[in-house]
């Protein structure tokens, strides 16, 4: 599990981040970023409905992505709040393809050193 102060919890956290955020955009999974006065980044997951209509689906794949978060938590660079945004074509991934999705969207924003 991402320990609590890794991630946005807030309501307000989430909204200004996707309001004023800038995106990158993935075939799986799509990705938010906005500057925080932090020393350290938060991570937010969304997974939508139209990915899939199960409970159990959806917190399996927030599961997998707070994983790979984690692993790779001190290589993201500081100071961002993210909010990963995920698409129906990610519950077609195993972990590995996920966890190399993220690292792709990421790499592609410079966002991970």
């Amino acid at each position: 599990m991402l320990p609590k102060k890794y991630r946005l919890v807030k309501n307000n956290d989430f909204a200004r981040v996707a309001q004023k955020g800038k995106m990158i955009f993935g075939q799986e999974v799509s990705l938010k970023w906005i500057k925080n006065d932090l020393n350290y980044s938060r991570f937010g997951i969304t997974v939508s409905l139209k990915v899939d209509k199960r409970a159990v689906m959806r917190n399996k794949i927030k599961r997998r992505i707070r994983a790979i978060l984690k692993k790779y938590l001190l290589q993201f660079v500081l100071g961002y709040d993210f909010l990963i945004l995920t698409r129906p074509k990610i519950k077609e991934l195993d972990f590995q393809q996920i966890e190399s999705a993220i690292l792709k969207i990421f790499k592609k924003g410079g966002l991970i050193q």
